[in-house]
């Protein structure tokens, strides 16, 4: 069963008013009329909610079209407004459609209002369907970045305690393994064969704890935390070079930046991803990487000379580094900019709010 349509008619001729709804009644259009005459009852039928359409009448003694037109677009702006008036100059009514009315329909040719009203209903109906899919698509959105963040910093935490349990228990174990094989060494230093195996067993030994150190440093960088962002960046960008062979030329600020450990980890991570890009894709010869603390900003400006990157490569779904060093910017309210050089190079900019929290 079909729902009569509720409309607020605004009115001072009773006449006119039944003249309106002997339009809907020849259509066998359904509708419950609340007719109204002045600005404070227009005004409380409108905030009571229970309309689906208003349609106006353009002048009344005390009150006019345009007023009711304004009111609704503050008050209740997803409601159609419809004039209906004995005359309206084009102009006139091109002005009412720009300020938001839906429609105006002529007394003297008051036989399309019923299909007016329908059709302003329908498509009422239609944006409020969309606004409200628009809204649980970005609640939808926030939650999963919401949960991505999360995600992010249980994975930086477990990164931290398996650098941890590695370094104070495998660590302590190599040691002691090593310090046996030291002793069994000297021990039987005149016994050629047994010599020869220790000397082995502490080639491999030395390599393995290496090993570890290096392992311990990729997952946490443990100077990240006790000597600060500084420190961390340098230590990468030698580390890097050593790797690469890529010449990596750091300038940091005077000062020592205070950063909490979400926002120096954030920054690390995101010059860990923009090297291992640059090594894999930019064909650099050199990188510059500049840090500075701005006014109100942290600014991480990290540059090469190599094929350059496009935005359209920058904002592709599937280049997931990309899009991390993003999000992990969005979490600090900060952005990432990244510009190509005319004759190639790439310089990738990350600005992040010197006190920004997490959103």
């Amino acid at each position: 069963m079909t729902l009569p349509l509720r409309i607020l008619h605004l009115e001072d001729d009773p006449l006119d008013a039944e003249l309106v709804k002997a339009a809907f009644d020849e259509a066998g259009v359904a509708c419950d009329i609340c007719r109204v005459e002045t600005r404070n009852d227009f005004i409380a039928a409108v905030a009571k909610g229970e309309i689906e359409i208003i349609l106006s009448d353009y002048k009344l003694p005390d009150f006019d079209g345009i007023s009711a037109l304004n009111i609704v677009r503050k008050k209740r702006p997803e409601i159609p407004l419809i004039f209906v008036t004995a005359r309206m100059g084009e102009e006139l009514a091109i002005e009412t459609i720009k300020n938001g009315a839906t429609d105006y329909v002529l007394k003297t040719n008051i036989a399309r209002l019923a299909t007016s009203v329908q059709r302003a209903v329908r498509e009422a109906k239609e944006r409020m369907q969309r606004m409200k899919a628009l809204e649980e698509l970005r609640k939808s959105h926030e939650q999963l970045r919401n949960l991505a963040a999360h995600l992010e910093s249980v994975r930086e935490e477990e990164r931290i305690n398996i650098a941890r349990d590695i370094h104070d228990e495998i660590g302590q174990i190599m040691a002691k393994i090593k310090m046996d094989v030291v002793w069994m060494k000297e021990k039987y230093a005149d016994h050629k064969g047994i010599a020869e195996k220790a000397l082995s067993m502490l080639d491999i030994i030395n390599s393995s704890i290496k090993s570890v150190k290096r392992i311990c440093t990729e997952l946490r960088p443990s100077m990240l935390d006790h000597l600060g962002l500084e420190a961390a960046i340098e230590w990468q960008a030698e580390e890097f070079q050593k790797r690469s062979g890529i010449e990596c030329e750091v300038k940091l600020n005077q000062d020592d930046i205070k950063l909490d450990r979400d926002q120096s980890t954030a920054l690390f991570r995101i010059f860990q991803e923009a090297l291992t890009n640059i090594h894999r894709h930019s064909k650099a010869k050199q990188v510059r990487v500049k840090l500075s603390e701005q006014e109100n900003s942290i600014r991480l400006e990290i540059a090469d000379n190599g094929i350059g990157i496009t935005e359209e490569q920058f904002a592709k779904a599937n280049s997931f580094g990309l899009l991390g060093m993003r999000e992990r910017m969005h979490i600090l309210n900060g952005e990432i900019k990244i510009k190509c050089g005319q004759n190639g190079g790439t310089t990738i900019t990350v600005l992040m709010p010197r006190d920004g929290g997490k959103q």
